[in-house]
Order: C-alpha cells, then sequence, then structure tokens
C-alpha cells in the first residue's frame, strides 16, 4: 500500500466512537472539511490523492464499518444504513456540513447521505460511483474475478497499481482484502451493488454535483455515470482522460485538482 500513515507529517491517525462503537479515521490537511468516503478496497492508507487534496482542504478520510481497523457495526444491514452513519460521523467530529467526496462504494454511500440529509453535504463529488441499476449496461462482478482480472478492470494501466497491490502479498494484506470484501458482499451484494430507491431519492440533492469518470473504467459503464448526471439536478459530468474505474488512485493529482476546481467554480457563483 501506500506510505505508512504514523510516517506521513500532518496526518492524525485515531479512533472516532460512534454510536456505541468506533471508526478508524485519518485526517489531515487546512480549509473547508472534506470527507472522503473509499471504495470497497483502498481503506486505511493516506493516499497521494488524500494529500493532493489537503493542500486545499481538511481531508477526513474514515473506514468504513466492518472495513479496515473499524468496528463491524452488526446492526447496520445495508447502504441506507451507512448513510445514516456518516450523519452520526459529522456529529461526532463537530461538523455541520462538509464537502463529501465518494468513489465507487464510497459514491454511492455519499450520494445516499447527500439525498437523505441535504443540508449536511456542501458539495458532493461521485467518483466512478456504483449504486443505480441500468439497464443493459451491468456492473463486472468483482467477487468472479480473479487478482489479475481485478486489476486490468480497476486500472486502465495494471501497472499502475504495483504501489498498491504487492508482488508477493503477506498474510496480513490478503487478511485485510478479506475483511474489506467479506464487509463490501454484507452491504452491497444484494441487490447486487445497486439500490432500486436510488433513481428517486437523487432528485432531492441540492449540493452543487460534480460526477467524475475514469475514461477507460472498465468495470462500470459510463452510462452510470450518464445516468446519476441525469437524476441529480444541474450535476455536472466530467471524464479524466487516461483513468479507469479507480481514478483517485491511478491520477490522483488530475482527480483532485478537478475537484479543487469544481469546488472553487461552485464558491464563486455563490456568492
Amino acid at each position: 500500500m501506500s506510505q505508512a500513515v504514523e510516517q506521513v507529517p500532518g496526518v492524525v491517525d485515531e479512533r472516532l466512537a460512534v454510536g456505541g462503537d468506533e471508526i478508524h479515521l485519518l485526517r489531515g490537511g487546512d480549509g473547508s472539511p472534506l470527507l472522503f468516503l473509499h471504495p470497497a478496497g483502498g481503506a486505511g492508507a493516506w493516499l497521494p490523492f488524500h494529500a493532493e487534496l489537503a493542500g486545499s482542504f481538511g481531508v477526513y478520510a474514515p473506514e468504513h464499518p466492518g472495513f479496515g481497523a473499524s468496528g463491524d457495526f452488526p446492526d447496520l444491514d445495508d447502504v441506507h444504513d451507512l448513510a445514516f452513519h456518516y450523519i452520526d460521523v459529522l456529529d461526532s467530529i463537530g461538523l455541520d456540513r462538509a464537502v463529501v467526496v465518494g468513489a465507487s462504494f464510497g459514491g454511492w454511500i455519499a450520494a445516499e447521505l447527500a439525498a437523505y440529509a441535504p443540508s449536511r453535504v456542501e458539495r458532493l463529488v461521485l467518483i466512478d460511483p456504483i449504486g443505480l441499476y441500468v439497464p443493459g449496461q451491468p456492473i463486472g462482478d468483482l467477487f468472479a474475478m480473479t487478482p489479475p482480472q481485478k486489476l486490468a478492470a480497476l486500472f486502465a494501466d495494471p501497472g499502475a497499481a504495483a504501489s498498491f497491490f504487492p508482488a508477493e502479498p503477506d498474510i496480513d494484506f490478503l487478511m485485510a482484502i478479506f475483511r474489506n470484501e467479506t464487509a463490501f458482499a454484507r452491504f452491497a451484494w444484494h441487490p447486487f451493488c445497486h439500490d432500486p430507491k436510488l433513481p428517486r431519492l437523487l432528485p432531492r440533492i441540492t449540493a452543487p454535483t460534480l460526477v467524475l469518470w475514469g475514461e477507460q473504467d472498465r468495470l462500470v459503464p459510463a452510462a452510470h455515470g450518464e445516468r446519476y448526471a441525469e437524476l441529480i439536478p444541474d450535476a455536472r459530468l466530467q471524464f479524466l482522460p487516461g483513468a479507469g474505474h479507480a481514478a483517485h488512485m491511478e491520477r490522483p493529482r488530475e482527480t483532485a485538482a478537478a475537484i479543487q476546481d469544481f469546488a472553487a467554480s461552485t464558491r464563486e457563483l455563490a456568492r
């Protein structure tokens, strides 16, 4: 994975009490608060993407319930529960509002959060989000893929995955992947990677919204990004050249720059 958290200056690694359990939280940077909701994998590390965002925002990067070093939160069953969990997280941190950025599975959670609690989301950025069912445009089944197939689906350039996935993973790395995949299945297996209610919820979103899409996403068809942009009022769809599904990992600087530019431009419009 990326550089160990304790070796990154200015990054705080802590546990936060939420609703009778605890989550693992990384935070760093200065500026307006930004809550980053991670995808099904890649949690628990301060990535170059986080470091780029921390130049403009105070970044909060929690691990979802059941993932990584966060508690199991056994009473949470679905993405609706996770959306309300993150309302509790904002309360526990002491944030009334935040920019909310979510990638893939985290994008789905972020969209639900913004629909259920519009007043808590200042701006919304969805990076290659899952969560919708689009007829004739199925999402790839990561559960059925071999590791090489997963890397090819997640990255436009599989070689870019080398810094995140060791060639010879140890038992701790493999167990962490197993824990994350088990938690992901718990929340997203049935219905498979979508919420039938989500199309009715998305028009409730009031935050200025940017849908970022890796131009070479091989896991989730671009029709899903287009559908998100259609259903969220005044949402903007932007494609990221040279990026696959894991755009924030593969093109961290470009992805962060798009978020920073969007936040700056919408801030000017609000004045």
